[in-house]
């Protein structure tokens, strides 16, 4: 139905617009074709008809000249019978005799009265006569040597082959706008069926996307606008398909990311339900496996809950003066022992003076150093290095961490703080911790910017913008 619709649309909007401008353009030629054909027939009238009154004024300029009395001789004389008709009219305005031999009757002859009253003694017409003729008629007043009126010769000229000449033109245009819309449909449904195939490839290629086949493709055919929606529906279903792979690499991910802690709570509660409880080195050593994986676990979902808030734009930021060094100092602090439990060392780097405040939320940047610090010390071989130092920049505050661990390749190096993107696979975590983080920075009016290269290590650069004075 939809394609016939279109189809059906497209013909009748270009076909109604078509025959629209045929239409004009009859009319229009019939009103120039007619005007032209009778301006010839009239100039042809004139010039018959004046070549035909210098014959006559040896006549006229004669003192006993009479119109009546030499009527039937004038007619006899005019050579043009088989062309026009000559009548002679007399001064009462009746034609005395015509060049046919039948005095007509005619009932009025506007051209005779316009001739009367015109400087040029000259009148035409040009309509249908008593027998329903269409003519032309032209009369030209005869005058004595006193300049008095004796009557008017009137010529007249049937219309009717130059009536048949328009009407054949018409016919032949008509014939032509014929064929111009023959060919106008033709092309239309040429062209609309190019164009319902693509979006019938379109369509069809729109509905395996919506079923999940993302590797689903659309032939592009031409260089086109439509050929531009085939690159983007390509594209589209390229990156929903790419979207639909982090996302379940991020689900298995994350599940694993439970279920470690998950497993380690169990297990330890376990033991301890099942008489450990004596032991109590055995006892406590366990309640800190507990504790910790609980926190691991919290830390988890606080994670993904603050995703869902950044995802649904309800992440709520709370804007303060604050001392950003002190706060990174405490995270530093914080990873301490963790550093030194997996045999690395955590450089820090004092600032050599207080650095200006920020603006920004504490909590919230907290949760960035964190997040960039826990990455550098996860992504470290045993005796590495992860050295963290801040320094004011004039207009912005600074601060960089940087590890010499494995570093990231630089095809995934564009795409770490994509959402669910995860460059190496074999370490735990979401791939969101840096995408939220980004998003954090981002919103303080920062900017945070990662440097790596594979077997050499990774640099985080945290640049904020220094707070106006109050």
């Amino acid at each position: 139905m939809a394609r016939k619709g279109i189809a059906r649309r497209w013909m009748i909007n270009g076909l109604v617009v078509v025959v629209l401008l045929l239409l004009v353009f009859e009319i229009t030629f019939m009103v120039v074709a007619r005007s032209f054909s009778y301006q010839s027939a009239r100039a042809n009238l004139h010039l018959r008809a004046a070549a035909y009154n210098q014959q006559l004024d040896r006549y006229t300029q004669s003192e006993d000249f009479s119109l009546e009395s030499s009527a039937r001789q004038l007619v006899e004389q005019f050579t043009d019978k088989e062309t026009m008709e000559l009548q002679i009219v007399g001064s009462s305005g009746h034609v005395l005799v015509s060049s046919t031999g039948f005095t007509p009757s005619e009932s009025g002859m506007p051209d005779y009265t316009e001739a009367l009253s015109s400087d040029d003694g000259i009148g035409v017409w040009n309509g249908p006569n008593s027998n329903g003729e269409n003519v032309m008629a032209l009369s030209t007043i005869v005058t004595d040597s006193t300049g008095q009126a004796l009557g008017a010769l009137r010529y007249v000229v049937s219309l009717a082959q130059v009536d048949r000449q328009i009407v054949m033109t018409l016919l032949m245009t008509l014939v032509i706008g014929l064929v111009v819309i023959g060919i106008v449909i033709l092309s239309n449904m040429v062209f609309i069926n190019s164009i319902i195939r693509s979006i019938t490839g379109i369509g069809q290629a729109a509905r395996q996307i919506a079923l999940g086949d993302y590797d689903a493709s659309i032939q592009k055919t031409h260089d086109d606008e439509i050929g531009d929606l085939c690159d983007t529906i390509n594209y589209m279903a390229g990156e929903i398909g790419d979207a639909e792979r982090m996302k379940n690499e991020f689900i298995s991910s994350i599940s694993h990311e439970l279920r470690t802690p998950l497993t380690a709570i169990k297990g330890w509660s376990e033991t301890l339900r099942q008489g450990a409880l004596t032991d109590t080195e055995l006892t406590a050593q366990g309640l800190d496996v507990i504790s910790g994986e609980a926190e691991r676990l919290s830390g988890i979902v606080e994670e993904l809950l603050d995703f869902s808030r950044m995802q649904s734009g309800r992440m709520v930021m709370k804007f303060d003066r604050m001392d950003l060094l002190a706060e990174l100092e405490e995270v530093v602090f914080l990873f301490r022992d963790r550093a030194a439990r997996e045999h690395i060392e955590l450089r820090y780097v004092q600032a050599q003076q207080p650095l200006p405040p920020v603006l920004g939320d504490r909590d919230r940047l907290r949760q960035v150093f964190i997040n960039v610090l826990d990455n550098a010390i996860k992504y470290s071989s045993d005796d590495g290095i992860v050295r963290v130092e801040a320094a004011d920049m004039g207009s912005h505050v600074q601060v960089v961490i940087s590890d010499n661990g494995i570093g990231i390749a630089k095809e995934d190096l564009a795409n770490v703080k994509t959402k669910f993107y995860r460059a190496n696979k074999t370490r735990p975590g979401s791939g969101i911790g840096l995408a939220l983080a980004d998003e954090i920075v981002r919103r303080h009016n920062g900017q945070l910017d990662i440097d790596s290269e594979l077997g050499v290590g990774t640099t985080v650069t945290i640049t904020l913008p220094v707070a106006p004075e109050a």
